[in-house]
C-alpha cells in the first residue's frame, strides 16, 4: 500500500484555505474530511484553513452537477475534492452474463454526467481541483449481506475517467479504492469477516474513514512530519537536538533532569469509542492497527542519552506519565501515543470541539439532502413553506429517508436557525485556532529509588 500511496500528489493546504470535499454520502456522514482537518489543527495549529463538507446522501455525478454553483462555488473554495461512482453503479443482483451490460450502461449515464461536471470545474481555475476514486465496495468479506459482484470493478471504471480528466487538466488525482482494497485483503487473510466497511458493504466505519485520511494525508507528503523530537545528552548537560519544538532551561542533577519544552505541533488524538455508520460501530482508534498512522504522522519522540542502568520517571507539569528503562529512553519513547500527557489532554479538547463542529454540520447537511435530493426535482428547491413541510409529512410515511431527516429539516427550514448553526460553528472554529496552541511544558525525569 505505501508504494501506491506515495505514488499520489495532492497539494497540501496552505494558510488561508477553503476546502470542499464533495461527493455522496460517504462524504456527508462521513469522518474522514474531519479526520483531515483535525490533523491540520494539530500538527500546524498556526495555519488556520476551513473545511466544508459538500456531501449528499445518494448523489450520482448528474446530482453533483446540478448543485455544484449553489452548494460547492458558493463556499468560494480554493480547493475542491470530489468523488463519485458508488451510486452510480446500482444496487443490483446480476448474473455473470448480463452484469457487464448493466454496469456499462449505468457507467455511460454517469460519464456523460461527468462531463458536465469536468466543464464547470474547468470555468474555476481559481480552485484547485482533486479527483478522488470511491472508497471501495467491499465484495470479499464473507460478512452475511451477499455482495454485488462486479460493482466495485465498475466503480473503478468511473475512477479511470477522473484520472484521464485530470491528467488533461492538470488536476490532482487520488485514489481511496485500490489502497483500501489492499487493506482489507490483507486483514481477511487472517479474519474472512474482516470489513471497513459496515454491513451494507458501502459506507466505510469510522476504522475506514481513519484510512481514507491517512490516504490523503499521505498523498500530501506529510508523511515524517514529526510532533517533535528532543534529544537531551544527561553527561553534556544539554539538548542535542530539538526539532520543531524548543527546550530551555536544560538542568542535570544527579538526582535529576530538567527542562522546559514548547513544540510546534500537538501530537493526533483518536477517539476510542465506537460511532458511525451502520453495524458493527468502529473507532477511529481501530484503524491504528490496519495502517501505520503513528510511526508516520504522530512521533513525538523523547529520548535521554548516558543514563545509568536504571528505571526512571517521568514527569511532565509535575504529572507522573510513567516509569522506563534507560534503554527504553536512550532509544527513544513516543509519547504522541501515551494519552495521559497533559499535551495529548490538549490535543482530545481539540478533538472533541471538532466532533462538535461536525455533528452541527452534519444537522446542515440533513436539511441540504432534503433541498437537493427531494426538493430540487420538484421545482421547489428552497421553498421552505409550510405547505412544503405538510407535504414532505405525507411522503415521510412511506419513504423512510425523508421520515429521518424530516425533524431536522423542520428546524432548519428556517433562515435564523440556519444562521445560529452557522454562527455556531463559526465560533468554534475560532475556538479551535485559540486552544490548539501548544504551551511550554516542565520535564522532569529522575531516577527510581
Amino acid at each position: 500500500m505505501a508504494a501506491f500511496v506515495n505514488a499520489q500528489s495532492v497539494p497540501p493546504f496552505k494558510q488561508g484555505e477553503r476546502v470542499v470535499f464533495t461527493g455522496n454520502s460517504i462524504t456527508d456522514g462521513g469522518h474522514y474530511h474531519s479526520y483531515i482537518w483535525l490533523y491540520y489543527l494539530t500538527h500546524f495549529p498556526g495555519r488556520r484553513i476551513t473545511v466544508f463538507n459538500a456531501g449528499i446522501g445518494g448523489d450520482v455525478a448528474q446530482q453533483i452537477y446540478n448543485r455544484l454553483d449553489s452548494d460547492v462555488f458558493a463556499h468560494h473554495p480554493t480547493m475542491v475534492t470530489l468523488t463519485f461512482g458508488m451510486n452510480d453503479t446500482g444496487y443490483q443482483n446480476l448474473r455473470k452474463d448480463k452484469a457487464d451490460s448493466v454496469y456499462n450502461v449505468r457507467i455511460a449515464k454517469s460519464l456523460a454526467s461527468f462531463k458536465l461536471i469536468e466543464s464547470k470545474l474547468k470555468q474555476h481555475p481559481e480552485a484547485k481541483i482533486v479527483m478522488v476514486a470511491s472508497s471501495p465496495y467491499d465484495e470479499t468479506s464473507k460478512i452475511k449481506t451477499m455482495p454485488f459482484i462486479g460493482k466495485n470493478a465498475a466503480i473503478m471504471k468511473i475512477a479511470a475517467d477522473q484520472q484521464r480528466a485530470a491528467t488533461q487538466n492538470h488536476w490532482s488525482y487520488l485514489d481511496f479504492n485500490t489502497p483500501m482494497v489492499q487493506v482489507s485483503q490483507r486483514e481477511q487473510q487472517r479474519d474472512s469477516l474482516f470489513s471497513m466497511q459496515s454491513q451494507d458493504r458501502i459506507h466505510p466505519s469510522n476504522d475506514g474513514q481513519m484510512v481514507m485520511a491517512y490516504v490523503f494525508l499521505k498523498a500530501q507528503g506529510l508523511a515524517g512530519n514529526n510532533v517533535a523530537h528532543v534529544v537531551i545528552n544527561a553527561p553534556a548537560k544539554k539538548a542535542d537536538l530539538a526539532q520543531n519544538c524548543a527546550v530551555t532551561n536544560v538542568a542535570v542533577t544527579p538526582s535529576a533532569i530538567k527542562f522546559n519544552y514548547l513544540a510546534n505541533s500537538l501530537p493526533y488524538p483518536t477517539d476510542t469509542i465506537p460511532s458511525g455508520w451502520g453495524s458493527p460501530h468502529k473507532s477511529q482508534q481501530q484503524a491504528m492497527k490496519l495502517i501505520p498512522f503513528n510511526d508516520e504522522f504522530n512521533q513525538e519522540l523523547l529520548q535521554v542519552k548516558g543514563l545509568k542502568a536504571a528505571k526512571y520517571l517521568l514527569k511532565i507539569d509535575n504529572k507522573p506519565i510513567g516509569t522506563y528503562p534507560a534503554a527504553d529512553l536512550e532509544k527513544g519513547i513516543n509519547l504522541a501515543t501515551i494519552t495521559t500527557t497533559p499535551q495529548y489532554q490538549q490535543a482530545m479538547a481539540v478533538m472533541h470541539l471538532n466532533e462538535e463542529r461536525w455533528e452541527i454540520e452534519r444537522r446542515l447537511r440533513e436539511y441540504y439532502w432534503m433541498e437537493y435530493s427531494i426538493l430540487q426535482s420538484k421545482g421547489l428547491l428552497y421553498n421552505d413553506s409550510d405547505a412544503v413541510a405538510d407535504s414532505l409529512q405525507k411522503y415521510a410515511r412511506k419513504d423512510f429517508f425523508i421520515a429521518m431527516a424530516l425533524p431536522t429539516y423542520r428546524k432548519a427550514r428556517y433562515k435564523s436557525v440556519r444562521d445560529a448553526w452557522q454562527k455556531e460553528m463559526d465560533l468554534l472554529i475560532d475556538q479551535l485556532y485559540t486552544i490548539n496552541k501548544p504551551v511550554t511544558r516542565h520535564f522532569e525525569i529522575t531516577e527510581v529509588k
